[in-house]
């Protein structure tokens, strides 16, 4: 697939973004006595370490439709 540079840029930013939440919630799960919040906050950490590894993917099929090494 094809990707155009803004598409590229778009997703490069939802990895920052996804990359900052993901290190909040790994540093605040330390703090939380709430169980459940816990739970919460385990199924955000799982969710977005899945997110990020697809982004890495779209990024790295970027990279070969757009020639850049």
């Amino acid at each position: 697939m094809n990707y155009t540079l803004h598409e590229v840029l778009e997703v490069q930013e939802m990895a920052a973004f996804k990359t900052n939440c993901l290190t909040k919630s790994k540093t605040m799960r330390a703090m939380v006595g709430d169980p459940r919040l816990k739970e919460i906050m385990l199924q955000d950490i799982d969710l977005s370490t899945r997110q990020l590894n697809e982004y890495n993917t779209v990024l790295s099929n970027a990279k070969q439709s757009l020639g850049v090494e």
